[in-house]
C-alpha cells in the first residue's frame, strides 16, 4: 500500500472526519425541527386542514420522538450506535418522503409519527458516538463544534424553510431530507466506525413499554394542557390526571428497573448513581426552557407591539444563535483545559443576564437595537453553556452505556423545553388578561430567568474535575474507533 493511500485512510479514520459525517447527517432532524414550523400556514391551506390538524402535524412528531428517546438510545448500546443511527436515518427519510407525498392531513400526521420514531432512534446515537470516538481530554472541543453546528442549523432552519416554502411549497421542506439523508448515509458508512459493544444483551421490553406509556402521559399533558386550559381532555380525563398518571408510571418503571439491574435493564442505575450525570441531566433542562421562553416572548413583542413582520423579527432574533456559533468552540476548549463545571456555571449566568436585559430594556417604544445587548448576552450564554453540559455528564459514563445515557440526557432536555413552553404560555396568558402585551412579556421573562439562575445554582452540586485530573486512558476510544474502521 502506498504512503499516499495510507495517509488518506488515516485521515478518513480521524475522529473529526466521523464528526463531520455525524453533524451532516443529523442535520435532517435538526433542520426539520426548526423549518417545519415556517410551513404551518402553507400546510393548513394546501391540505385544507383545521387548526387542530395543523397543530397535530407538529405535535405528532414531538410526541413519538419524546417517548422513544431512551429506548432508542439503549438500542444503540445493544446493537451498535452506528447501526441504529443508520436505521433511524432510513426511517426518518422514508417518512419525510411520505410527508411530501401526502394528500390529506391524516396522512401527514401519520408520517410525522413515523418521522418522530426515526428521530428518536437517530438522535441519541449522535452524542453516544461523539463521546466514544473522542478521548476525554478532547471531548469538550468536540462538543463545542457540535454546539456550533446546532447553532448554525437553528439560525438557518427558519430562513431555509421560508425559502423552500416560497419556491417549492410546503412539500419542499420534506423532500429536502431525501438527498441530505442519502448523502449522509454514505458519509456515515464511510467515516463513522462501527463501535460495537461486543457484549450480548437483550432489550428490556417491559421497561421500554412502561417508560413509553409514562412519557406518553407526561408529554401529551404538557402539549395539550394550555389548549384545554389545563382542564378536561376527554370524558372524565383531565390534563392533571394524565400528568399524574404519567408520573406514577415513572415510579412503576423505576421499580421494574430495580428488579432488572442484573438482567439487561433499559436504564442501568449505575448511570443515575454517577453524580455529575444526574446533576447535568437536570440542569440541562434549564437551557431549552430559557431559549423556548425567549423564542415565544420576543417575537410576540416585536410583532404585536413594534409591528415587525415575522421575517424581520426572525432576523433580529437570529443574533443570538449567530453569536453562539462563534463562541461554542472556544467554550469546548475551555472545558478541556479547566473542566466543565465552572464553564457551565458561567454560561448559565450569561444566559440569565441576556434574559434579564431583555426584560429590563424593552418598552412600548423601544427601538430594535435596544434588544441587541440582551440578545448578545443570550447568545454568549448559549454558546458557553452548550458544550460543558455534555462534557461533565459523560466524563465517567462507560461506553457500553453511552446510548442509554444519551437517551436520558436528551429526554430531560426535551422535557425542559416542553415544561418551559407550557409554563411560560400559562403565565403570559394570565398576565395578558390584566395588562398590556409589553408588561405581560416583561413579567413573563422572569420565569425563564429564575429557571436559568436555579440551573446555575444546581451546577454547583457537580463535582469539579480539572482537566489535568480527567482520565488519560482515553486514547482507548480512538483505538476502538480505529480498530472498528479497519474491520
Amino acid at each position: 500500500m502506498s504512503a499516499g493511500t495510507t495517509d488518506l485512510r488515516t485521515r478518513l479514520q480521524s475522529p473529526w472526519a466521523a464528526m463531520f459525517a455525524i453533524c451532516f447527517t443529523q442535520a435532517v432532524v435538526l433542520l426539520d425541527t426548526t423549518a417545519v414550523n415556517v410551513a404551518v400556514p402553507s400546510l393548513g391551506t394546501g391540505l385544507n386542514a383545521s387548526v387542530d390538524q395543523v397543530l397535530w402535524m407538529i405535535n405528532a412528531y414531538l410526541l413519538s420522538y419524546a417517548v422513544l428517546l431512551v429506548t432508542g438510545g439503549r438500542l444503540g448500546d445493544l446493537y451498535g450506535p452506528r447501526r441504529i443511527f443508520m436505521i433511524g436515518l432510513v426511517v426518518f427519510v422514508a417518512a419525510s418522503a411520505a410527508c411530501g407525498l401526502a394528500q390529506t392531513p391524516g396522512q401527514v400526521i401519520t408520517a410525522r409519527v413515523v418521522q418522530g420514531i426515526g428521530g428518536a432512534l437517530q438522535t441519541p446515537q449522535a452524542m453516544a458516538m461523539i463521546t466514544r470516538i473522542f478521548p476525554a481530554e478532547r471531548r469538550g472541543t468536540a462538543m463545542g463544534v457540535w454546539g456550533s453546528f446546532a447553532g448554525i442549523v437553528a439560525a438557518a432552519g427558519p430562513t431555509l424553510g421560508g425559502f423552500l416554502v416560497s419556491w417549492f411549497g410546503w412539500r419542499g421542506i420534506f423532500y429536502l431530507n431525501i438527498p441530505v439523508g442519502v448523502l449522509g448515509s454514505v458519509l456515515t458508512m464511510a467515516l463513522v466506525p462501527r463501535l460495537e459493544s461486543g457484549v450480548k444483551q437483550r432489550l428490556d421490553v417491559l421497561g421500554s413499554v412502561v417508560l413509553t406509556l409514562a412519557m406518553l402521559g407526561v408529554v401529551y399533558a404538557l402539549q395539550e394542557g394550555e389548549s384545554h386550559n389545563w382542564g378536561t381532555l376527554w370524558g372524565p380525563v383531565s390534563v392533571p390526571m394524565l400528568a399524574v398518571a404519567g408520573i406514577a408510571l415513572i415510579g412503576v418503571f423505576l421499580l421494574v428497573e430495580r428488579g432488572r439491574q442484573n438482567r439487561d435493564p433499559l436504564v442501568p442505575f449505575v448511570i443515575l448513581r454517577e453524580r455529575n450525570f444526574t446533576v447535568m441531566a437536570v440542569v440541562v433542562a434549564a437551557l431549552p426552557c430559557g431559549l423556548g421562553g425567549m423564542l415565544l416572548l420576543t417575537p410576540l413583542y416585536l410583532q404585536q407591539v413594534r409591528d415587525f413582520s415575522a421575517f424581520q423579527a426572525g432576523l433580529l432574533i437570529a443574533v443570538a444563535p449567530l453569536v453562539s456559533i462563534f463562541v461554542a468552540p472556544y467554550s469546548g476548549r475551555l472545558c478541556d483545559r479547566l473542566g466543565g463545571k465552572w464553564v457551565m456555571f458561567a454560561g448559565l449566568l450569561l444566559f440569565a443576564a441576556g434574559i434579564g436585559l431583555l426584560a429590563a430594556l424593552i418598552r412600548p417604544d423601544s427601538p430594535w437595537y435596544a434588544l441587541l445587548p440582551g440578545l448578545f448576552f443570550l447568545g454568549l450564554g448559549m454558546g458557553v453553556a452548550y458544550a460543558p453540559a455534555g462534557v461533565v455528564a459523560f466524563e465517567k459514563i462507560e461506553p457500553a452505556m453511552s446510548g442509554a445515557a444519551s437517551g436520558l440526557f436528551n429526554t430531560t432536555r426535551l422535557c425542559g423545553s416542553l415544561l418551559g413552553s407550557a409554563s411560560v404560555g400559562a403565565v403570559l396568558q394570565t398576565r395578558l388578561e390584566h395588562g398590556t402585551v409589553t408588561d405581560a412579556v416583561r413579567f413573563t421573562y422572569l420565569l425563564p430567568l429564575a429557571v436559568l439562575l436555579a440551573g446555575a445554582l444546581g451546577t454547583l452540586l457537580a463535582r469539579h474535575r480539572p482537566a489535568d485530573r480527567m482520565p488519560r486512558a482515553s486514547t482507548a476510544p480512538e483505538r476502538e474507533a480505529s480498530a472498528a474502521a479497519k474491520s
